[in-house]
């Protein structure tokens, strides 16, 4: 089930929170519980099972860590032990086809591979599981004695199975103690529809053309248009996993907790670092908290920090899926980030902030190319069709017809890729302050003509992924 289908609009979130409001407090953790379950079984039921396991390890160490953690060598014991079960499920679903498959090719042996259906969002509630065990061990939270608490953390379905990734830290308190505010449900229900907003009259839209551009040979399609195809799929992904993050946020605010957020306007960002300060932003900050500085940072010299950021950006690569391309798109930005941290990055501050911008850009489309083709030969294919390499021509009139189905969607979330929505509403409020109370009926005219629309092309259209449920 995804958030942007009729069965969740219509009949699991109204039967959700109608009866999470009904219910006294001590029954709303219940009520979130069950209803999430179901979420996460409605594909694939047996997963639950993994799920569950996961967080009894998890749940049954951390009660060990403070019965018996009474030194440290004990502490990292439990530590380890839960540590070393949760990578190697992640391992084992996500990991072992990959493996079988290039022992295959290096050893020319004929393993049968698992045929496994990777668990939805296993990456995700892995690295929830793993923070609140962290955590403990280092005494930055206290241990959770009740298990169906912990795992109503992990399994919360606004943010189960596609982020942003929630820590134990984060909303320890609201899980035993939180107060609904109707200012912030009304907040909560805004942030939602905005999300479902960009996922469907735009993701969805953007995501068709490329489809279209990539089911086409590469070889036969002109440069401009191969660099459409990647700013498509780039655009795509962007609203499809911030309208995501943007609902999670939402719901959650509706039920009473405070997600961080995922997503600060990435594609306006003027470098490869502020990039990755504004995408992805859970993730990022995950990998700095428990490994980067675990391993050193940047204290202990530039051999030994070049050396932990490419061990950073080796697994933020794995992590993302078990194909080269995804080890490569990790790579990519280790070595750039690397190269502006030591070499260009005083100079490109310097520069024009317009040509900050297009340095940025251009090497984030790249980017996702590496990120959207499993296959090596078609990433290789594609890559050339974008630099004329084999030999398509600069400008193809095809592009004509693509521009006049897509134009407008296009344009749009060219617009509003920007943070050009946040300060079009701050100037609009301060300049309708005396008519606040017709600036608020019209507003939400607005929103109940989006979402009708948006409902219209989610009954008429089969086009509906969210692409990072497959992480």
């Amino acid at each position: 089930m995804v958030f942007s289908s009729i069965p969740f609009l219509f009949f699991f979130l109204p039967l959700c929170l109608i009866l999470y409001y009904a219910v006294p407090f001590s029954i709303k953790n219940g009520i979130l519980l069950v209803f999430s379950l179901i979420f996460y079984a409605w594909g694939e039921p047996v997963y639950i099972l993994l799920m569950l396991f996961a967080t009894l390890v998890d749940y049954a160490n951390g009660l060990l860590m403070e019965r018996f953690g009474t030194t440290k060598i004990k502490r990292t014991f439990f530590l380890c032990c839960s540590i070393i079960v949760n990578l190697s499920v992640l391992a084992f679903f996500k990991y072992a086809d990959f493996l079988i498959i290039n022992i295959n090719g290096l050893f020319r042996t004929d393993i049968s591979p698992l045929g496994l259906g990777l668990p939805v969002g296993i990456s995700f509630f892995t690295f929830q599981t793993m923070s609140y065990i962290i955590d403990l061990y280092r005494g930055e939270v206290e241990t959770e004695h009740n298990y169906f608490t912990y795992l109503t953390y992990v399994s919360m379905f606004p943010q189960l199975v596609a982020g942003p990734i929630v820590r134990f830290s984060d909303i320890n308190a609201e899980l035993h103690k939180r107060t609904l505010y109707r200012t912030e449900i009304e907040t909560g229900l805004l942030r939602f529809m905005q999300g479902l907003f960009k996922k469907v009259l735009i993701a969805n839209q953007v995501g068709a053309l490329w489809e279209e551009l990539r089911m086409i040979d590469a070889s036969q399609i002109s440069v401009t248009t191969a660099w459409i195809g990647a700013a498509c799929f780039t655009l795509q992904l962007y609203f499809d996993f911030s309208a995501y993050s943007d609902m999670a946020i939402g719901m959650g605010w509706m039920l009473g907790f405070h997600f961080n957020e995922n997503f600060n306007y990435p594609l306006s960002s003027i470098s490869v670092t502020d990039f990755w300060r504004r995408w992805h932003i859970s993730l990022s900050t995950w990998f700095r908290d428990y490994v980067y500085i675990p391993l050193g940072g940047n204290r202990k010299g530039v051999l030994k920090q070049l050396r932990n950021m490419a061990i950073v950006w080796f697994l933020t690569g794995l992590w993302h899926g078990a194909a080269w391309n995804f080890v490569l798109w990790g790579v990519y930005y280790g070595i750039l980030l690397a190269l502006e941290k030591f070499v260009w990055g005083k100079g490109l501050a310097k520069l024009p902030k317009f040509i900050q911008h297009l340095y940025a850009i251009l090497i984030v489309v790249f980017g996702f190319v590496i990120f959207t083709f499993d296959d090596m030969g078609a990433l290789g294919t594609y890559l050339s069709s974008m630099f004329g390499i084999a030999g398509n021509p600069f400008f193809g009139t095809e592009i004509f017809w693509y521009l006049g189905n897509y134009g407008v969607v296009l344009f749009v979330a060219c617009i509003l890729a920007f943070p050009v929505y946040p300060w079009f509403k701050e100037k609009v409020t301060t300049l309708v302050k005396a008519a606040s109370t017709t600036f608020s009926v019209l507003s939400m005219i607005g929103y109940v003509a989006l979402f009708l629309l948006a409902t219209a092309y989610l009954v008429n259209d089969t086009y509906n992924p969210f692409l990072y449920f497959r992480f």
